[in-house]
C-alpha cells in the first residue's frame, strides 16, 4: 500500500494544502511534492471560515488522487507561533490576529481521520531544509530565516529541538550590540542587524548621515526618498558598486558572523542553513561573515560547520509543512 503525507502551510495572506509521498527519496525533487491547493487567507473571514477551507481542500486532494485518508502517515501543520505544538494549539500569532487558542490539531484529527502535528514556521522550514534541502545527511544543523525577521530552528542529535514551551531557536532577540537598529523589540539585536527591516533601518541611518555630509547614494537621492528603502534595494546597489550600500551590507555581515559565532559555540553544528536575503545577497555577507567567525568562534568548532544558503527557494513552506508531517516523535 502506498503511504502519503498532507500539508498545511498557514500564513497571514496565503494558505497552502500540500499533497506528497511518504518516503523522501535519495535524489529529493519537486516529484516528492504530488498535488496542492493554494488559496488566500483573507484574514477578515475569520478562523473558523479559513480552517474550513483547509479541511476541505485537503478532502478535495485525496479525492482528486484517489487517496484514502488511511493512505495518509500523518498532515503537518506549519504556521506562525506563538503555539503550543505539544497541545496542537495555535496562539494568536501576530499574522493571524482572531486566530486565539484554536486547537487545529484536534480539529483536523477528528474531521480527517489523519494524525496530524504543529510546528512554527522557522522549525518547520529547518525540517524542510533537513530532509529535502541543504542540510541533508546532517544529525546537528541550524536553520535561520534571515527574512522579514530572524527565527531559527533547531536539528540536534537528528532531531528537532523546540524547547520547554516552543521557545528554542528564538536568535534574533540575542543583543549583539548596545545599541542599533531594532528588531524583535530590542535595539542592537541579531533581527535588528540581520532581517529584512533591519537592513532598511541601518541604512536609512547611514544614509541620512551620508546626505548630510553630502554623500548622494544611488538607492537615494535625498531625504524624501528614505522611507523608500529595502532590503532589496540596497543589495541591488551593492551588486552595481554602490559604495554606500556595499558599507550597509559589510555591516551586515559584521553582525551576522557575531551571531553565528555564538550558535557555533554554544552548539557545534554541522551546518547552518541560511534563508531569504542570504540565499540571494550571500556574496554580499559572506567575506565579512566569514572574518567575523574566524575571528571569534572556537577554531575547532567553526572548521567543522559550513555555512550553506538554503536551497528550496520559494518551495520551502511546501517542504516544511510536509517535513512535519514526517517528524520524529
Amino acid at each position: 500500500m502506498n503511504k502519503y503525507t498532507l500539508g498545511f502551510d498557514i500564513g497571514g495572506t496565503k494558505c497552502a494544502v500540500i499533497l506528497g509521498k511518504g518516503e523522501v527519496p535519495k535524489d529529493c525533487t519537486e516529484d516528492f511534492i504530488i498535488d496542492k491547493i493554494r488559496f488566500d487567507t483573507v484574514q477578515p473571514r475569520g478562523w473558523k471560515i479559513i480552517v474550513e477551507e483547509l479541511l476541505s481542500s485537503a478532502e478535495s486532494l485525496l479525492i482528486r488522487n484517489g487517496i484514502s485518508a488511511s493512505e495518509v502517515i500523518a498532515c503537518g501543520i506549519s504556521c506562525g507561533g506563538p503555539l503550543d505544538s505539544k497541545k496542537g494549539i495555535i496562539m494568536c500569532p501576530p499574522n493571524l490576529p482572531d486566530w486565539d487558542n484554536v486547537p487545529l490539531v484536534e480539529i483536523t484529527e477528528k474531521r480527517l481521520g489523519i494524525k496530524t502535528k504543529l510546528q512554527n514556521d522557522a522549525n518547520a522550514c529547518a525540517l524542510a531544509e533537513w530532509r529535502f534541502g541543504a542540510g541533508r545527511g546532517t544529525s546537528n544543523m541550524v536553520f535561520l530565516t534571515f527574512g522579514t525577521g530572524m527565527g531559527a530552528g533547531l536539528i540536534l542529535d537528528g532531531r528537532l529541538y523546540s524547547g520547554t514551551n516552543d521557545m528554542a531557536g528564538e536568535a534574533g532577540h540575542i543583543r549583539l550590540a548596545e545599541n542599533g537598529p531594532l528588531g524583535y523589540g530590542k535595539k542592537g539585536s541579531f533581527e535588528g542587524f540581520c532581517s529584512g527591516g533591519g537592513i532598511a533601518n541601518l541604512a536609512k541611518h547611514i544614509v541620512l548621515n551620508k546626505l548630510t555630509q553630502g554623500i548622494t547614494p544611488s538607492f537615494c537621492k535625498d531625504k524624501s526618498e528614505l522611507d523608500n528603502i529595502t532590503a532589496k534595494s540596497v543589495a541591488e546597489a551593492a551588486f552595481s558598486g554602490d559604495a554606500t550600500a556595499l558599507e550597509i551590507y559589510s555591516i551586515c555581515g559584521e553582525y551576522l558572523g557575531r551571531g553565528l559565532s555564538l550558535l557555533i559555540d554554544i552548539l557545534n553544528p554541522e551546518a547552518i542553513i541560511i534563508g531569504s536575503i542570504y540565499q540571494r545577497s550571500s556574496a554580499l555577507l559572506h567575506p565579512k561573515m566569514q572574518e567575523i567567525i574566524k575571528a571569534e568562534a572556537l577554531t575547532q568548532a567553526a572548521e567543522v560547520c559550513r555555512i550553506l544558503p538554503a536551497v528550496l527557494g520559494d518551495s520551502i513552506s511546501d517542504f516544511a509543512a510536509l517535513g512535519v508531517a514526517l517528524m520524529n516523535e
